[in-house]
């Protein structure tokens, strides 16, 4: 299943097995600002997690946004991939 950007709930969305993983973001002008991220229980320690964020973030670069991770998962990720790092 690919990641999907739900505009109207300021959010990526990745269908599971178990339902519905999410990233939420709040936009600030040029700056998504990711402040949570919810995997169902079941599907965690799957790196269910990694792929949306991943996802997200990559989305969030093609249309020109900046990332300012908020929330733990979205920041360990970051710190893990610095690729993503906009300062």
């Amino acid at each position: 299943m690919p990641v999907k950007h739900n505009v109207d709930l300021s959010r990526y969305e990745l269908e599971t097995q178990h339902g519905m993983a999410i990233a939420v973001y709040r936009q600030q002008g040029d700056r998504l600002v990711f402040t949570h991220t919810e995997v169902p229980p079941e599907d965690e320690g799957q790196g269910i997690g990694s792929r949306l964020v991943r996802g997200a973030l990559d989305d969030a670069r093609r249309n020109g946004f900046k990332i300012v991770p908020a929330c733990s998962f979205v920041v360990d990720f970051v710190r893990r991939h610095p690729e993503y790092s906009d300062g």
